[in-house]
């Protein structure tokens, strides 16, 4: 029988590569079944079209530099002789610009997408460095861990690293920023909403959308920090305002499909 693709989706001839924000991972599992995806049945749904499609894993915790290196061998390792296109969740949008403008394969990446990444940083991560950086670092460093990617998401630290890690040319980049508002602004998301929207305005619960905009169109969900990456809101879903977010990763690959990618 032939292959049955989604019509909604596009084929890209270029692998699409998604990767992780901090504490990410790729997929839980129990022997051989799948309890939980960090891009929550996004891979299926751009592989029904007939798309080649990977998640990479970097390291958890740790900065830019570590992760974004991490990135390149992965690449290097799956895909060594293939363009691909780029889909960074939150902190792994600046792996991605780092790794592409740093680290020598701006020839290997044809567009990187940035879904609530805090180009800018994010104003909790400067509410956290002041106040509880005296107690949670050295905790991290009793378990072995870095503490150094929550210096890289402090603004302070995200305007240096814009600085220094200009996009490019050749490399289309687009962004995606969410919008926590009510309904689906529940008690998980209200106290980090609160700091955030406090400093810069409106944001998915961790980043704005002034520091999510990147690139040369940046689109706009309703959604938290984590249903960008299709993770349920609990409270939208009582309210009968939550639906699959997969789709919606339709519409980035059809934007590239119309790049000419």
């Amino acid at each position: 029988m032939p292959d049955v693709f989604d019509p909604l989706v596009p084929r890209l001839n270029a692998p699409i590569v998604l990767v992780h924000g901090l504490c990410g991972f790729r997929a839980v599992r129990v022997g051989r079944r799948v309890m939980k995806e960090y891009f929550r049945d996004i891979p299926q749904r751009l592989s029904d079209a007939g798309n080649r499609v990977y998640a990479a894993t970097v390291a958890p915790v740790d900065g830019v530099t570590r992760r974004a290196a991490d990135l390149r061998r992965y690449l290097l390792r799956e895909l060594p002789n293939e363009p691909v296109h780029l889909i960074g969740h939150s902190m792994g949008g600046l792996d991605a610009r780092y790794m592409v403008s740093r680290l020598g394969m701006e020839s290997r990446v044809l567009s990187v997408t940035t879904v609530g990444t805090p180009h800018r940083g994010t104003s909790f991560a400067d509410w956290g460095w002041d106040r509880l950086a005296r107690w949670v670092v050295p905790v991290l460093h009793r378990l072995g861990l870095s503490h150094q990617a929550f210096i890289d998401l402090r603004t302070d630290s995200c305007a240096r690293f814009n600085e220094e890690t200009p996009d490019v040319p050749g490399v289309r980049y687009y962004s995606v920023a969410g919008v926590c508002e009510k309904p689906w602004l529940g008690l998980e998301w209200a106290f980090t909403h609160r700091i955030v929207n406090r400093a810069e305005g409106p944001n998915d619960g961790v980043v704005s959308v002034a520091s999510a905009a990147w690139g040369e169109h940046a689109d706009v969900w309703e959604a938290d920090h984590l249903n960008l990456v299709n993770w349920p809101n609990r409270r939208a879903r009582r309210q009968g305002v939550w639906a699959d977010r997969a789709p919606d990763y339709g519409r980035i690959v059809r934007r590239l499909a119309a790049a000419g990618f």
